[in-house]
């Protein structure tokens, strides 16, 4: 079956891309039955871990842990001393404060020096 190229539209930036009659073929071949939904700058991006979105906090991506072997969940939340947004391995729950890594080496050093 003859392949035609086909301009798509990147689900991440809204950009037009072709996917081209041999990637088609290509996809074919290895049984890939969807269609890509990224153009080839946001799915590299994708896979290096920089996600597109400029939405006001910290991506750790996924060389969170052990050198990237095991991607940790990740959570968005406020810092509750400086009001910064970060991402914390755990569900910020409401009635405990949440600090980004800077905070929370002060509040950590702060608590070490009553402490002796």
């Amino acid at each position: 079956m003859p392949y035609l190229d086909k301009v798509l539209v990147c689900r991440d930036c809204g950009e037009g891309f072709t996917f081209t009659a041999g990637e088609q073929a290509f996809f074919a071949t290895r049984g890939l039955l969807n269609q890509p939904a990224r153009c080839p700058p946001c799915r590299n991006a994708r896979k290096m871990g920089n996600p597109p979105s400029g939405d006001g906090y910290v991506h750790y991506g996924p060389f969170v842990s052990f050198g990237g072997r095991t991607p940790r969940q990740m959570h968005p939340a406020v810092c509750a001393q400086c009001g910064t947004m970060t991402e914390v391995p755990f569900l910020p729950k409401g009635g405990r404060p949440v600090f980004c890594s800077d905070c929370f080496a002060k509040v950590k050093d702060s608590a070490k020096a009553v402490g002796q």
